[in-house]
């Protein structure tokens, strides 16, 4: 009891500190989730066992609210397994935060809060650089694992966008769907992405994931056709893509593309999103259009002129809708 009361004094002075700096969304975001680990002891040492989805979510949100301030949300919670996966909203972002039914809080890849010191320009430019044993080939193969509707799979893809968009006829750049962690409408969306990609081809599934990944009223509707598809139909039209045909491939196609992905995945061990490939060996790189950019550009054997143009070096937030925010190396994933 007193060792775990040590631990939580410990990780609230470390919140304490980094609030003095908070002027960045992603900042907050690092704290509900440093919040959350703190939730998980304090909730040990009330001796709480297992608890509802409801009661998880009240605890959590009232928590976190003493720790920011106020503005932190409850919007649902889903059982996932072992786990409940608690929504919570903060300045217009929808949050994920994953506890445990018996009290016990786990997220993988959380990024380490370690004093109010702590800058974006620095975080930015970590593991950027491709690991020497990536063999270089005249066209690399690139690819991102993700689940659709993961925050940070949605964080990388937005920075991988002005990569493909620059190297897209020099390397085979890809999506690669990994499962449905967050629900079956999250299964649904890849169907829907990878039946965009084989009617329309890459450009097109590219043109569309950047209307979806911008727009955060798709992301509040987590899938509920009623909700989701009046969002969608825009965005078909604006593109050209043919409703019905889409429906008629996820219904015939999909599923056998799917289970390829997952195939993929489960070949290289790979159960993390975003989990970032280069002819066949994983990758550590920022998540900026110019970290991605140049960690490609590395697996070239000759590398063509287009490595020589400098993208952004900024990071969008994670989650959907293009707001500013900072690289991490946090995934979903358990």
């Amino acid at each position: 009891m007193v060792e775990i009361e040590k631990e939580i004094k410990k990780d609230e002075k470390i919140v304490e500190n980094f609030l003095k700096s908070k002027n960045n969304l992603w900042m907050i975001v690092s704290i509900i989730l440093a919040v959350a680990l703190i939730l998980s002891l304090a909730m040990q040492s009330d001796g709480v066992g297992g608890m509802s989805e409801s009661k998880a979510g009240a605890k959590l949100v009232d928590y976190l609210n003493s720790k920011v301030g106020s503005g932190v949300e409850f919007k649902n919670a889903t059982s996932l397994g072992s786990l409940y996966e608690i929504i919570v909203s903060y300045q217009n972002q929808n949050i994920p935060v994953y506890i445990s039914k018996d009290g016990k809080y786990f997220i993988q890849g959380i990024t380490e809060i370690t004093s109010s010191s702590a800058s974006s320009s620095s975080t930015a430019n970590a593991g950027t650089q491709t690991p020497t044993n990536v063999p270089k080939t005249d066209k690399p193969k690139v690819e991102a694992f993700v689940f659709s509707y993961c925050p940070y799979g949605l964080q990388f893809e937005k920075a991988l966008l002005p990569a493909y968009n620059l190297l897209k006829t020099k390397a085979d750049i890809n999506i690669v769907a990994i499962g449905a962690m967050h629900g079956e409408y999250e299964k649904i969306e890849s169907l829907r992405q990878m039946c965009i990609q084989k009617t329309y081809g890459k450009d097109k599934l590219w043109a569309y994931l950047d209307q979806f990944m911008g727009n955060t009223a798709i992301g509040n509707c987590r899938g509920d056709a009623a909700c989701l598809t009046p969002l969608l139909n825009p965005i078909f039209t604006n593109l050209s893509i043919n409703s019905a045909t889409i429906t008629s491939c996820m219904a015939k196609d999909a599923e056998a593309l799917y289970n390829a992905d997952g195939a993929r995945a489960a070949e290289l061990g790979i159960s993390g999103s975003p989990t970032f490939v280069i002819n066949g060996v994983q990758v550590q790189v920022g998540r900026t259009p110019d970290a991605i950019k140049t960690a490609i550009c590395s697996a070239f054997t000759t590398s063509p002129a287009e490595c020589n143009q400098t993208l952004s070096t900024s990071s969008m937030a994670a989650g959907f809708g293009y707001t500013a925010g900072a690289t991490s190396a946090t995934q979903c994933g358990v």
